[in-house]
């Protein structure tokens, strides 16, 4: 029987590739309800993707990395790619209404209104770097 498995192995094309080492042995745990619930709590801040090798690692003292999010840096990243993507927008507004200016009203006209513009996108200048080193800030201190 073994020799069919084998010859079979050697000349299939298809399937899943044969493990050199399979797991084929199996343990059960049983837990109390306080148990479960440590365990529970230990496996999700592990931020292991499945029980099983939550255990294997526990048993066999092997490391693994705790990974903890926080709310408040999820909302700041958030917030922060919104602002960029407002910015783009504001880019994309900026040219369209410069080209405007140029082609429905005079020089002077347009001179003044460009005037007008500019002062604003120095306050959008001024606010981008506050945010900039608000960045910087919240780099240094939490990475």
């Amino acid at each position: 029987m073994k020799e069919e498995t084998n010859s079979r192995s050697k000349w299939s094309k298809g399937g899943r590739p044969i493990k050199n080492d399979p797991a084929k042995n199996c343990v059960m745990v049983r837990f109390s309800d306080q148990e479960y619930a440590k365990f529970l709590s230990m496996y999700e801040e592990s931020g292991v993707y499945a029980k099983s090798i939550f255990v294997k690692a526990r048993v066999f003292n092997e490391n693994f990395r705790v990974i903890k999010t926080d709310e408040g840096t999820l909302k700041y990243v958030a917030k922060l790619t919104q602002l960029h993507a407002q910015f783009r927008a504001v880019g994309v507004n900026y040219n369209q209404v410069v080209k405007q200016l140029k082609s429905n009203f005079s020089e002077q006209k347009a001179l003044a209104l460009l005037y007008k513009l500019e002062k604003i996108t120095l306050e959008l200048v001024t606010t981008q770097q506050k945010i900039i080193a608000l960045c910087e800030e919240f780099k240094q201190r939490f990475f």
